[in-house]
């Protein structure tokens, strides 16, 4: 499985959302992308220091993006590409069949992508993301 949408490009996934919140979806097509939150349903416990996928040294868990979480919610950014009903048509996606969504937010890159000068330990091994696939070591 991917660990990031960068290494998920062009898989493809649905969100079949209760039918009691279609409403909501109102005007959502207007956006090309969206932001996901989700429960990480499978991770089990966890540790305040990890060795996240891309790295071998330890670090302290809110500086990654690991699963195993005091609070095990994750967030990824996919493509919209349509909605039908209650589906949601969606790429670029690297989370599970059958993670409880959360929420859904619309992504607007004036908000959500601000112009940033540092990216810690991850400062030349975010390259790495598109290639690297999730192992056990979270589980």
């Amino acid at each position: 499985m991917p660990i990031q949408p960068i290494g998920a490009v062009g898989i493809k996934g649905t969100i079949e959302l209760k039918e009691e919140f279609v409403g909501g979806l109102q005007d959502l097509d207007g956006f090309s992308h969206i932001i996901l939150i989700y429960h990480f349903h499978l991770a089990k416990g966890f540790s305040l220091k990890v060795i996240p996928f891309m790295d071998n040294e330890q670090h302290g868990i809110f500086s990654t993006r690991a699963p195993k979480r005091p609070n095990p919610i994750g967030i990824s950014v996919v493509r919209l590409t349509k909605i039908k009903g209650n589906t949601l048509h969606v790429e670029n996606t690297d989370i599970l069949d059958g993670t409880p969504l959360l929420d859904i937010k619309p992504f607007v890159p004036e908000f959500d992508a601000p112009e940033v000068d540092r990216i810690g330990w991850l400062g030349g091994a975010q390259n790495k993301a598109a290639n690297i696939r999730a192992d056990e070591r979270f589980k």
